[in-house]
């Protein structure tokens, strides 16, 4: 029976364990100009150091204006690899696999002077109404996907993220409720996502997997629910996603109608649906940073990984630390072996 402590191998990338720091933004840019800074670079060295079996650095964006603010990291200048891979090799050299997620924010730019979206319609009544982007401006924007993928592949990761989820721009053109295009992008909902996606694949290696991170549910009235995604996620599994990163929201005022309560694993019904509708691994995420509880998601074949995100943030060393008290064998760094 597979367990966090067990190595999982999918293509080309073979990680130690299952457990995944998934991408949180750190707004730490100092110059507005994308570049990663040292604290990056400590950021994610020491969770690589402290265990997780892979990382995937924070929502790192296509253009200037795809960033939620300007202290955002970026992929859209060759100025912007040098500083990142310095980061990926420092996690590689300490045992942990790296991915990136690729992201544009669309509507949820909140400094671009006019954000732009698949609709004009605003993320609520404080925000900026974005404009809609013309159907050339689209292909251009898959355009700028595929560069900053190329990018990435270059600072040497192992694996790619495309964000699909908390309404952001690709999230945006699938839902119902953000696209009203009545271009080919509106009467098909999943046609930039998939575009995207095959724009990603052209430039990564063949044994390099996508994953895709997708709002399983949207908590609004209106919103789409597990169904919807599923439909979704069979039509990005087809364009070549071989992961699925499974959260929910982003959309709308997420304390409307349907908003879950705060209990741990909340989100793995969600993940477990997708994994068994679509036979595909997946990536289970949120309030699950009990050692015990990550543990069974893995050993109850809920999901394949598991993302630990606020624990990581209290605790760059969590993973060592679940494997003493799940009494789990993993390799501690041998300067922290007493510790142990």
């Amino acid at each position: 029976m597979n367990h966090l402590f067990t190595p999982f191998k999918i293509k080309g990338l073979e990680l130690k364990n299952r457990v995944v720091m998934p991408p949180m933004c750190q707004y730490s840019v100092t110059n507005k100009d994308g570049i990663a800074t040292d604290w990056h670079y400590t950021h994610y060295v020491s969770r690589a150091i402290g265990g997780a079996g892979l990382i995937i650095i924070e929502m790192t964006d296509v253009e200037p204006d795809g960033r939620i603010s300007d202290f955002d990291l970026g992929l859209w200048s060759d100025d912007q690899i040098p500083a990142l891979k310095r980061i990926v090799e420092a996690c590689k050299q300490h045992g942990a696999k790296v991915g990136i997620q690729i992201a544009h924010a669309g509507r949820k730019a909140v400094d671009a002077q006019v954000p732009v979206s698949s609709s004009a319609i605003p993320f609520d009544e404080k925000s900026k109404t974005p404009r809609e982007l013309t159907t050339q401006e689209v292909k251009d924007m898959v355009e700028k996907f595929r560069l900053a993928v190329e990018r990435a592949v270059k600072i040497g990761v192992d694996t790619i993220e495309l964000h699909g989820a908390h309404g952001y721009l690709i999230h945006q053109f699938q839902s119902p409720l953000t696209n009203r295009r009545s271009d080919e992008y509106g009467k098909d909902l999943t046609l930039f996502g998939k575009e995207v996606i095959q724009a990603a694949k052209s430039v990564m290696p063949e044994e390099m997997p996508l994953i895709m991170r997708i709002s399983a549910i949207e908590y609004v009235e209106g919103g789409y629910g597990i169904d919807h995604s599923i439909d979704f996620s069979k039509e990005y599994q087809n364009a070549g996603v071989d992961i699925f990163h499974v959260s929910s929201g982003g959309e709308g005022q997420i304390a409307a109608h349907g908003r879950p309560g705060t209990h741990v694993a909340y989100q793995v019904p969600l993940a477990r649906e997708i994994k068994q509708a679509l036979n595909v691994p997946v990536i289970a995420v949120g309030r699950l940073d009990e050692p015990s509880l990550a543990n069974a998601v893995v050993g109850n074949d809920d999901a394949d990984l598991v993302a630990v995100g606020r624990g990581m943030l209290r605790n760059p060393y969590w993973t060592l630390e679940a494997a003493s008290k799940l009494n789990k064998e993993t390799i501690i760094p041998r300067q922290y072996t007493t510790g142990f």
